[in-house]
């Protein structure tokens, strides 16, 4: 498992560390992942294919906050 943030973890869930969905990367800028923790299907569909965006909705998400990143999910820090 890696916490590097790459192109290919858009559309991937966000899990705090008791293991529950915050929200999904609805995209990836310079390695910064940024979240929407509120997704509607649109905005799921669009990451998954690559369509994502930044909006006055999405976070980015700080580097040190992240545990782990694996092929389904990206898990916080405690």
């Amino acid at each position: 498992m890696t916490t590097q943030i790459t192109d290919d973890d858009e559309g991937k869930k966000v899990v705090d560390n008791s293991g529950d969905q915050v929200g999904i990367v609805s995209d990836v800028q310079h390695g910064t992942a940024h979240v929407d923790p509120d997704p509607g299907i649109t905005d799921k569909v669009k990451s998954k294919l690559g369509w994502g965006d930044r909006d006055e909705d999405t976070y980015p998400l700080q580097e040190e906050m992240v545990s782990s990143v694996t092929d389904d999910e990206i898990r916080l820090q405690a």
